[in-house]
């Protein structure tokens, strides 16, 4: 048989084995792995690893952000530094403000992504208005249509929801074969803090750090926890940032609580004393949770290796910092509280984690590919489809070369923004090819086909 593409002489990884082998592309899929084969199109992947394409299943693109304040990014540049980065996939989110019916939100969102993905997307629902009629019929009905993750918030007024609400949520997830992504910070211990704060007049951006202590994170942790054991509905936990939330994760595993473990770049590379940075620059790694510091950075590793962690993710949610619309506005120039929380990542994550995991020998490929693309997969309903390299499998695809050394500089990214908290970083190892089932998108450093992503259904 004549394929689409072959792929050849390339190490290729999955999460569970790293072996060499030539790979057919038929239609999209992947045809054949290993034995003699033909195509009409050959790539020679010599000296190069062949890994599945990158799943980023927690980014914020297009999302509502308060007055006055705008994301960086649309679907084009979102999903354009995506597959600059080596991804095939994102899962944005689609938020409900409250008042808004949750399906309308979906359907909003789902229009701005079309005709201008170039990587394929699968969306979390945000839940912050659970009325009866949400709760009751367009909940169900959206994960009935394959939208199976839906998000809650502990933190941020205008998201948060109380114990009662997210038990209620929870219920109906349950019941309908999805899954629950908690943001795990008391918003009550935070609003203290930062009204004492402000009150002796500490209102810079390290603040924000201060203010949003281990203890916060911690202890929302555990009531997540506990709620989801008394609804038994499986649980992922977002953006971990230290050992002591960690601890609370193992705890439960123990009592037999269905959890998935997710942290990002910043817990890895990033610490509070940034946010202390002179002239205001501090705003640009303002976060949440924020960063934290070398210790629990080390307890992050510790998580990536040992499994605690099955999930590394960018929760890439990108303002630009030179922009009243961003992180200098008017408001936030007079106090951290007033700082956009987020900062870009999905064009870096994945060199990132290659560069200080795999190069420096902290995890092996296999790990890599797991962190960072099949344990998205499955948490989230696509696997086999997507997420690994076997036959019948999505043709997504992401070459990388390993001798490949950069220094990370905004200006060489992708996104929307006007900064990246990882400048000056250097790095070793990138994709320099991208393939979208079986199209090439990304080849050494030029986009080839634009548009190519499409909204993907998935299973609970």
């Amino acid at each position: 048989m004549l394929y689409d593409l072959v792929i050849s002489n390339g190490t290729v990884a999955t999460a569970s084995d790293v072996f060499n082998a030539d790979i057919g592309v038929h239609e999209g899929k992947i045809a054949q792995i290993g034995g003699p084969m033909e195509g009409k199109q050959v790539i020679d992947a010599s000296g190069r690893y062949v890994l599945p394409g990158g799943i980023d299943s927690h980014v914020h693109i297009s999302q509502p952000s308060g007055p006055g304040i705008e994301m960086a990014d649309d679907f084009d540049t979102a999903t354009r530094s995506a597959a600059f980065g080596g991804n095939t996939m994102v899962m944005p989110f689609c938020l409900q403000e409250r008042g808004q019916s949750l399906t309308g939100a979906f359907r909003d969102y789902v229009a701005q992504s079309e005709g201008k993905s170039h990587v394929d997307i699968g969306f979390h629902l945000i839940v912050t208005d659970p009325t009866p009629n949400v709760l009751g019929q367009e909940l169900p009905a959206l994960i009935e249509e394959g939208h199976t993750s839906v998000k809650v918030f502990m933190t941020y007024e205008a998201l948060r929801m109380d114990d009662a609400e997210i038990l209620a949520t929870m219920d109906v997830a349950r019941r309908h074969g999805a899954k629950v992504l908690v943001h795990c910070e008391n918003e009550d211990v935070i609003a203290f803090l930062a009204q004492r704060a402000e009150e002796a007049g500490d209102v810079a951006p390290r603040a924000h750090a201060k203010t949003r202590p281990i203890a916060a994170e911690r202890e929302a942790t555990h009531r997540a926890l506990t709620l989801a054991e008394v609804v038994d509905v499986p649980i992922v936990i977002v953006h971990v940032s230290n050992g002591a939330a960690m601890d609370e994760i193992a705890r439960a595993r123990t009592r037999g609580v269905d959890i998935t473990a997710e942290t990002c770049p910043q817990y890895l590379m990033l610490e509070a004393e940034d946010l202390s940075r002179q002239n205001w620059e501090g705003a640009k790694f303002v976060c949440s949770p924020p960063p934290r510091d070398r210790t629990e950075q080390e307890n992050c590793w510790r998580g990536l290796q040992s499994g605690l962690f099955e999930l590394f993710s960018s929760d890439h949610c990108p303002f630009r910092y030179a922009d009243d619309k961003g992180k200098r506005n008017a408001d936030g120039l007079r106090s951290f509280r007033h700082i956009p929380n987020g900062i870009p990542g999905v064009e870096t994550r994945l060199p990132i984690l290659f560069s200080e995991g795999v190069m420096k020998g902290r995890i092996d490929l296999s790990r890599f590919v797991a962190l960072t693309s099949t344990n998205h997969a499955k948490t989230y309903g696509l696997y086999p489809q997507k997420g690994t390299i076997a036959i019948g499998s999505d043709a997504d695809i992401a070459i990388w070369n390993p001798e490949t050394h950069r220094v990370v500089r905004h200006a060489d990214l992708h996104d929307g923004s006007d900064y990246t908290p990882y400048e000056g970083l250097e790095v070793q190892g990138w994709p320099e090819m991208v393939l979208l089932r079986g199209t090439t998108v990304i080849d050494k450093g030029t986009m080839t086909a634009k548009s190519h992503g499409t909204v993907v259904a998935r299973r609970g």
